[in-house]
C-alpha cells in the first residue's frame, strides 16, 4: 500500500490505499473462483460460512494487495509502457476482488456474527468507492466513466495562439504571477478541460447510487458517510461544528489577506470588502493561500534563520536527511528502520529513468518492507516532508500485526493527520537539539512563522469541508443536475468568502476541474486530518510535559509520548476510530480548539490588524 500526501501542495495528491483504488476500473462481475465460499439458496448463510469466507477473502486481499504494490512501486520509479501496462492490471484484478467480496458479503448482514467478524464485513462494503451495482451492463458502463473522465483531466490543457499550457504550467504561474490579467485568463482557461465531464458525472452518480442501494444503504451520499463509526447524518453535523469553532480565525485570516491584496491589485482587480475574486491567491483552486505571503506577511516579525539555507549547508546529501527523520523516531522509542528502507527507497531522481518525483510512503508486504519514494531537494520543504513521510511508514508498521481488513488508519484522516503532526514537531526548538542554530529566536519572531501556517493550513479549511458536501448533496438528490454549477459555488462563496473571476453558468462544470472529483477521491479526509493533527499535536506535547505556547511544542526525544502514539498507531482499524482518538487524545470526539490555541498569536495579531477594517462577506 502507498500513501501520497501535502493535498495542499500538488493536484493529483491523494491519499489511497490500494484496495480502494476507486474499484470500478473494470466490470465489477468476476467469476468465482473454484470452491470460493458464498451463501446461495441451497447453503443459507452461517455464522461459521461467514469466518471461512472472510478467513478467504483477506487471504487473498493479503496477496493480491501485495503483488499491486510491487507492480505499482515500479510503475512509479521505473515508468515504460510495461511497468505501467502490468501494474494498471494488477490494480484491476485487485479492484474486481475487492467488489466481489463486498458481493459475497451481503448474505451475512443479518446473522449474529462476533463483533470483529461483523467489523470486517462491514468494512469490505465501505472500501468501495464508488461500488457497482448487481449489473453487468451497468457495472461496465460506470467502469468506462471513470476512465473517460480522468483521462479528461490527465490530458487537459489550456491553449493559446502563442503556446498550450499544462496543469503543471499554469499551477506555477498563479503561485509566481501579479499579473492579475494573466492569472485571471489562466483561472478561466484550465475550466474549459472540465464541462464535458459534466453528463459522465450526472450519469454515474445515478449507477453509483443503484450500487450503494444495492449495498444496502440509501445513497452514495449515505454509505461515504457511514466510514465512521458514528451515525452518518451526526457525521456531517460534527464536521459543520468544528468548522464554526475554526470559522472566527479564518475569518480573521480571510479579512487580512483580503485588504493586502486590495492594496497590491487595487479598485480595478477587487473590492476592499467582500468575497476574494479566486484567482488572486496564489492556487488554481483557492485552497491554499501560502503564494500570497510576500504580500501579506507581518512586515516587523521575520523570521532570523532561514531554514532552507541551513538545510542545504548542514546535510551532506539527502540520505542524510532521512537519517535525521528516523532519529526523531527513534528519540521516541521507535525501532530503526529495518535496512530494507535504505536499499530499496527511491532518494533522488536518478539519471537513467523516468520515475514519479512525488513523494510517498509505502508498506509493499503489510510488514517491514517499508519505502518512501522523493526526488529530494536540499530545502526546508522536503525536510519536513521526510518527516511527514517516516510518519506513514511507522504507522504502517505499528499496524502490520492488524488482520489484513484492519491494517490501515483509524479513520482515513489518521495517517494524515499523524504525518504532519511529525511536522509540527520541527520547531525552532528542535533545530537547536539537532545543532542548526544555536538559541531559540524571541517569541516576536513566532508571527512570521503562524502566518506561513495559518495561509496552509487554515485557509484550506473550508475547501475541504466543501469538496464532499457539494458531492453529498449530489448523491442525496438535494442539488439537482441542472443546478450543479451554482451549487458548487453557492458553497465557495458561503464558507470560503471567494468568488469566480469571470461569470460561470450551468454551461461549466468547475468541480471537475478539481482532481479528486473526476479520479471520485473522498475528501473529508483531508479536513479531518487538518482538525486531528493539532489534537494529536496538543495532547502529546501535554503527555511530554512542554510548557509554552502551542507552536514552540516538539516532541522530540520524548519517549512518553512515543508511548502514546505507538499504542493509537498499533489499533489500525480494529476499533472504532474514537477508542483509537480517546488512546492518544483522551478524548472520544473531534476537537477543533487545539487549532485555535495553535494559532492563538496569530489570532490575537489579526484582530489587531483587522480593527478598522470591515470584516466578513
Amino acid at each position: 500500500m502507498a500513501y501520497t500526501c501535502r493535498v495542499t501542495r500538488l493536484t493529483a495528491c491523494t491519499m489511497k490505499h490500494l484496495v480502494t483504488l476507486s474499484l470500478v476500473l473494470l466490470v465489477a462481475c468476476q467469476q468465482q473462483e473454484p470452491g470460493s465460499i458464498t451463501a446461495t439458496d441451497a447453503t443459507p448463510p452461517t455464522a461459521e460460512n461467514a469466518r471461512a469466507f472472510m478467513a478467504e477473502a483477506e487471504d487473498k486481499g493479503t496477496r493480491l494487495t501485495e503483488t499491486a504494490a510491487r507492480s505499482g512501486w515500479l510503475a512509479q520509479t521505473h515508468i515504460t509502457y510495461d511497468t505501467k501496462l502490468i501494474a494498471a492490471q494488477d490494480a484491476q484484478v485487485l479492484a474486481l476482488a475487492a467488489v466481489d467480496a463486498a458481493s459475497r458479503a451481503a448474505p451475512f448482514d443479518d446473522l449474529e456474527l462476533d463483533p470483529v467478524l461483523e467489523r470486517k464485513i462491514q468494512r469490505l462494503k465501505l472500501k468501495l468507492v464508488v461500488p457497482p451495482p448487481n449489473d453487468e451492463a451497468l457495472a461496465a458502463e460506470l467502469a468506462d466513466i471513470a476512465q473517460q473522465m480522468r483521462a479528461m483531466y490527465g490530458t487537459g490543457q489550456y491553449c493559446r495562439e502563442d503556446r498550450c499550457y499544462t496543469l503543471d504550467d499554469m499551477t506555477e504561474i498563479l503561485a509566481n504571477s501579479r499579473d492579475a490579467d494573466l492569472l485571471q485568463e489562466l483561472w478561466a482557461g484550465w475550466r474549459t478541460v472540465s464541462p464535458p465531464m459534466r453528463p459522465l458525472f450526472e450519469r454515474q452518480a445515478v449507477i453509483a447510487n443503484q450500487g450503494a442501494r444495492d449495498l444496502g444503504f440509501a445513497d452514495l451520499s449515505e454509505q461515504w458517510r457511514s466510514k465512521y463509526d458514528m451515525d452518518p447524518d451526526a457525521f456531517a453535523a460534527d464536521m459543520e461544528h468544528q468548522w464554526e469553532l475554526a470559522k472566527p480565525l479564518y475569518d480573521a485570516l480571510h479579512c487580512h489577506v483580503r485588504a493586502r491584496l486590495h492594496e497590491h491589485y487595487g479598485d480595478s482587480v477587487m473590492d476592499d470588502s467582500g468575497k476574494i475574486p479566486a484567482h488572486l491567491l496564489g492556487n488554481m483552486w483557492a485552497q491554499t493561500w501560502g503564494n500570497t505571503y510576500d504580500l501579506v506577511a507581518p512586515a516587523e516579525n521575520q523570521s532570523s534563520y532561514d531554514l532552507n539555507a541551513l538545510v542545504e549547508e548542514n546535510f551532506a546529501d539527502e540520505v542524510a536527511m532521512v537519517k535525521t527523520g528516523e532519529a526523531f523516531f527513534t528519540s521516541l522509542g521507535f525501532d530503526a528502520l529495518p535496512a530494507t528502507f535504505w536499499e530499496r527507497s527511491q532518494f533522488t531522481r536518478p539519471r537513467d529513468r523516468e520515475v514519479v518525483c512525488h513523494a510517498s510512503a509505502w508498506n509493499i508486504d503489510a510488514q517491514k518492507d517499508v519505502r518512501i519514494k522523493m526526488c529530494i531537494k536540499k530545502n526546508a520543504e522536503d525536510f519536513n516532508t521526510i518527516h511527514h513521510e517516516l510518519g506513514h511508514n511507522y504507522y504502517q508498521m505499528a499496524y502490520a500485526e492488524q488482520p489484513f481488513l484492519f491494517r490501515g488508519s483509524a479513520n482515513d484522516g489518521f495517517h494524515e493527520a499523524l504525518g504532519d503532526t511529525v511536522a509540527l514537531s520541527i520547531t525552532p526548538a528542535y533545530l537547536v537539539q539537532l545543532g542548526l542554530i544555536d538559541e531559540e529566536p524571541p517569541a516576536s519572531e513566532d508571527l512570521s512563522y503562524l502566518m506561513k501556517m495559518a495561509l496552509e493550513k487554515v485557509a484550506f479549511l473550508p475547501f475541504a469541508l466543501l469538496v464532499d458536501k457539494w458531492r453529498w448533496q449530489v448523491f442525496s438528490g438535494e442539488l439537482p443536475a441542472d443546478q450543479y454549477n451554482q451549487g458548487w459555488w453557492d458553497l465557495r462563496e458561503r464558507y470560503q468568502g471567494v468568488v469566480a473571476p469571470v461569470p460561470r453558468s450551468e454551461e461549466d462544470f468547475d468541480p471537475g476541474a478539481k482532481y479528486h472529483v473526476p479520479d471520485n477521491t473522498p475528501y473529508s479526509r483531508y479536513f479531518l486530518a487538518h482538525i486531528q493533527q493539532f489534537q494529536f499535536h496538543r495532547a502529546l506535547c501535554d503527555v511530554a510535559g512542554f510548557e509554552g505556547p502551542l507552536h514552540r511544542c516538539s516532541i522530540y526525544n520524548n519517549t512518553a509520548a512515543g508511548e502514546r502514539l505507538a499504542a493509537m498507531m498499533a489499533m489500525g482499524t480494529s476499533q472504532p476510530w474514537q477508542d483509537a482518538m480517546e488512546t492518544l487524545t483522551g478524548q472520544r470526539a473531534l476537537d477543533a480548539s487545539a487549532l485555535v490555541d495553535y494559532f492563538a498569536p496569530l489570532k490575537t495579531w489579526l484582530d489587531q490588524q483587522n480593527r478598522d477594517r470591515q470584516c466578513g462577506w
